[in-house]
């Protein structure tokens, strides 16, 4: 395996390499046509915020298995283009949260006493002791706009000042903001209220520009705007406005809307005004502890299959993975027995998940039987982008979890929908073996494995021994012979395995034996 690390990776996230036995190319910042042109020799790539791997950059990868964010955002990664190609996109987003949360703290105090301002008077020989009149933070009302890991650490740090914490999180009950010190409000009262406002949000299509023209009019005159989360959070043009009517007193930016920003930006420009080129995780403990994070995290991928911090695939755990393997290939077969099957356009497909096994992280396990299900449809699908694909395609999905079934300690039922109706197949794991025991109304157990011929026959004397010489004429081995009804002298579905491949010239032959209604040969 080879791994291709840019924009500096710290040396000791390159030591994890290489003491897992994995060849590294270390590099500097590459511009999306250079790594276009060489990503698909390696298995992994890591970046950091320089290098842009835009679409184009995906667009014949088919070595290619994962990309790492040396840190929190992912704004450089192309996203969609990646998960279509079935590459995992992960980052570290724990390992700089010290760091941005002490830097926001560190804008909001240089406000406050100005402390830029006057260096750049002192550095010019002046001494304007009565021009830079600061402001106690002490009893002051901080307004942290999303309480995540990072938002967290900045309402701790300013109650640590003695200031007033009030927070706006749709995410986090009263509840658990009370036990942090902070009282949760609304976004209108908590611009009403606020002295300074940090936001620590992702960027969304909701909370881009959420600092405009109507927001800031909302705000206590005199307010204080620090932002280390995203740069595109703040309306640029409109916070000027605020700024050069007086009703903002200041602001402190470290991230902008266009990195590197232009630098001619008006807003730059205005005395009240500090800026910081991106500094948040800019500690050497914060870029040593990302680079060992995300070194580890590409490592685990690659040799173990475990995924932590993926941003387009749901992390499992490492020490939930081997409880979770066999269900993974239980459902990947379930989906994989509809997929042969399948002769109707899918409308709905419904994963339950009953008894032990909904206890489980179900978000994997119904990717793998979306994965098992559309791969007879293209071959485009995978287990990155399997969800998208569906979506793509119009099919709903959905998934339900009891916690008891009557005949198993775990069962997974997978229904379609299709303009014909719906069908059903069921399954379970004995020990590590996936297994089928339902078929529509149908009980039956067999293991899915190999070659198998699905049969549906009339269920009367002769056919299981006419069936076997059938095929044992045919060179044909019988591995294993299982029969599903519900009543005597009624339909019946039967399941062989078998050792050899069956062709379509005899799977014809054997549709038209005597009491034989459909034959279908499956693999898995």
């Amino acid at each position: 395996m080879k791994i291709l690390a840019l924009d500096n990776l710290q040396k000791v996230g390159l030591d994890v390499f290489a003491r897992e036995g994995i060849e590294v190319d270390v590099k500097g910042k590459m511009t999306p046509e250079e790594l276009a042109a060489v990503i698909d020799n390696y298995d992994g790539v890591v970046v950091r915020g320089a290098t842009k791997a835009t679409a184009p950059v995906f667009e014949k990868v088919s070595r290619l298995k994962v990309i790492g964010r040396a840190g929190s955002g992912t704004d450089n990664i192309d996203k969609t283009a990646a998960t279509k190609k079935g590459v995992v996109v992960m980052n570290t987003p724990g390992g700089n949260t010290v760091t941005t949360g002490e830097h926001a703290i560190a804008l909001m105090m240089g406000m406050a006493r100005q402390l830029p301002q006057a260096s750049s008077s002192m550095k010019e020989g002046k001494w304007e002791k009565g021009k830079f009149m600061g402001t106690e933070l002490t009893d002051k009302i901080l307004g942290v706009v999303g309480l995540g890991n990072i938002g967290k650490v900045v309402a701790e740090r300013a109650l640590g000042l003695k200031m007033v914490v009030v927070g706006y999180d749709p995410y986090v009950s009263k509840e658990d903001a009370g036990k942090l010190g902070v009282e949760l409000v609304s976004l209108d009262d908590l611009f009403g209220r606020s002295d300074f406002i940090s936001f620590h949000t992702p960027l969304t299509p909701e909370t881009k520009d959420m600092v405009n023209a109507g927001s800031l009019e909302k705000m206590k005159k005199g307010v204080c705007i620090i932002n280390c989360a995203r740069g595109a959070l703040i309306n640029e043009p409109d916070l000027l406005a605020g700024l050069e009517s007086g009703h903002v007193k200041a602001a402190a930016l470290d991230v902008f809307p266009v990195e590197p920003p232009p630098p001619d930006t008006p807003l730059f420009k205005h005395p009240n005004v500090i800026l910081t080129p991106h500094l948040g995780a800019a500690t050497t403990e914060a870029q040593e502890k990302v680079a060992v994070l995300i070194a580890e995290q590409i490592c685990d991928f690659l040799k173990k299959g475990t995924i932590r911090n993926s941003v387009n695939f749901p992390s499992v755990a490492a020490e939930l993975l081997p409880t979770l393997k066999p269900f993974l290939s239980l459902c990947e077969k379930l989906g994989a027995f509809h997929g042969q099957l399948l002769d109707s356009p899918l409308k709905e497909l419904q994963v339950e998940y009953l008894g032990e096994v909904g206890k489980l992280t179900t978000a994997p396990m119904t990717i793998s039987v979306l994965k098992g299900l559309l791969q007879y449809q293209t071959e485009e699908v995978n287990l990155v982008n399997a969800r998208m694909v569906a979506e793509e395609r119009g099919v709903k999905v959905v998934e339900a979890t009891a916690a008891k079934t009557e005949d198993y300690a775990s069962l997974v039922r997978v229904v379609l929908v299709t303009e014909k109706g719906e069908s059903s197949v069921s399954g379970t794991v004995f020990g590590t073996i996936p297994r089928i025991v339902k078929i529509n109304l149908f009980p039956i157990d067999a293991e899915l494995a190999g070659g198998m011929l699905m049969l549906q026959n009339l269920d009367v004397p002769g056919v299981v021994g006419r069936v076997g010489t059938f095929l044992g004429e045919k060179g044909i081995n019988i591995a294993g012979f299982n029969l599903g009804r519900r009543e005597p002298g009624g339909t019946a579905v039967s399941l062989i395995n078998v050792d050899n491949p069956v062709p379509e010239k005899v799977l014809g032959q054997l549709s038209k034996l005597p009491n034989i209604l459909a034959a279908k040969y499956l693999t898995f």
